[in-house]
């Protein structure tokens, strides 16, 4: 897994339509940070359909008795 972009809010505050340009861009995510700890993530829409999918399904599982694997 690669380690997300971090950035502070107030590089977002500045120029917003940059950080979604990378996150369009890069299909990464992006930490948000305030007073450096991180307070937000932005994805894009694909990444996040991907993952309620997967959440999903991992629910599905789970609730046929599945047991989670590490």
């Amino acid at each position: 897994m690669k380690i997300p972009d971090i950035i502070p809010i107030t590089d977002l505050r500045q120029d917003a339509a940059a950080v979604f340009r990378r996150v369009q861009e890069s299909a990464e995510p992006v930490v948000v940070t305030h007073r450096g700890r991180p307070i937000a993530v932005i994805q894009g829409i694909a990444a996040y359909d991907q993952t309620l999918r997967m959440r999903e399904l991992v629910e599905q599982l789970l609730a046929r008795g599945a047991a989670p694997t590490e």
